[in-house]
């Protein structure tokens, strides 16, 4: 079967409910011992960090996965390291359904993901330019869980993005890029983890199926040029009431195309009859004209 590249364009009205941000995150710190963390972390930079206390233990992460954005509106370079240990406890086990069903309910935060957030570092990229990355670790057999499901690498990430977003301030573009050769930016350096046991966290399960209470969206699916050999797979879905790309989840599988409006919007699972190349296929989002397109780059045969 020959490849087609995928550009998938997304139309929202302006008007419609208004839509909470709700942060997928919470880390195994609260804000009180955040500050703690940060002060252990300066104290360490200048050498004069003292010996551990028995809540926290210092650990050294594996590498994982390096992903590029931009600040937004800045469009300053930025790299997430998602690092993985054994040591951070894992989140409360979830299917894939089971996922789908969250990103759909009112309440997404019921699922939490521990993870540490590393301060952020000056780095060099492959053009020689200045940058800024972050470290964020999360449990190893996880981390491995969310290499072998798309769905769950982009909520890997999401959730990543969104804690930095909330601890250091910052807006973080959902243009992003999985580097394929690079596994981290910079240095592995040490992080201190908390180690004091805390209550259980339990998921939210929701009373129903959160998907049943979704529109299936209006869309159509062109294929270009219309005919001879298919190059380009065009996919226009219509989201009346969604303000901006922040509440979207997009995975574009070989031949599957799941889009999610959070939350409890809308749903759209549709399968067709092309092998798209997923790693050129990538969206972006008009504030002034509500359009979110994702278009390919030319792919070989």
């Amino acid at each position: 079967m020959r490849t087609v590249c995928l550009s998938i364009h997304i139309f929202c009205s302006r008007t419609g409910p208004k839509m909470t941000d709700s942060s997928l995150l919470n880390t195994e710190l609260e804000l009180e011992e955040q500050e703690e963390l940060y002060q252990q972390l300066l104290l360490q930079t200048m050498g004069k960090l003292q010996t551990e206390t028995s809540d926290s233990k210092s650990i050294r992460p594996q590498p994982g996965m390096c992903v590029k954005t931009f600040t937004e509106p800045g469009k300053e370079k930025v790299f997430i390291n998602i690092c993985q240990s054994s040591s951070v406890p894992p989140p409360p086990e979830l299917s894939r359904e089971e996922l789908v069903d969250l990103l759909q309910s009112e309440d997404p935060s019921g699922y939490r993901v521990p993870m540490s957030l590393g301060e952020p570092h000056t780095e060099v990229d492959n053009s020689s330019q200045s940058c800024t990355a972050y470290d964020v670790v999360i449990n190893q057999d996880f981390f491995q869980k969310c290499q072998e499901d798309a769905l769950f690498q982009q909520f890997v990430i999401l959730v990543s993005a969104e804690g930095l977003e909330n601890k250091y301030k910052l807006e973080l573009s959902r243009d992003w890029k999985v580097l394929k050769n690079r596994k981290f930016l910079g240095s592995v350096s040490e992080q201190n983890i908390r180690t004091k046991s805390r209550p259980t966290i339990q998921v939210l399960q929701p009373q129903e199926s959160s998907t049943a209470s979704c529109k299936r969206p209006k869309f159509r699916l062109l294929v270009e040029p219309p005919t001879g050999r298919p190059e380009n797979l065009v996919a226009e879905i219509h989201l009346p009431g969604v303000p901006s790309s922040r509440s979207l989840l997009l995975d574009v599988g070989e031949d599957r195309l799941v889009l999610a409006a959070r939350p409890s919007l809308f749903h759209l699972d549709v399968f067709h009859p092309f092998l798209v190349d997923q790693d050129n296929t990538a969206a972006q989002f008009n504030n002034q004209t509500q359009v979110n397109e994702a278009k390919s780059l030319p792919m070989s045969n």
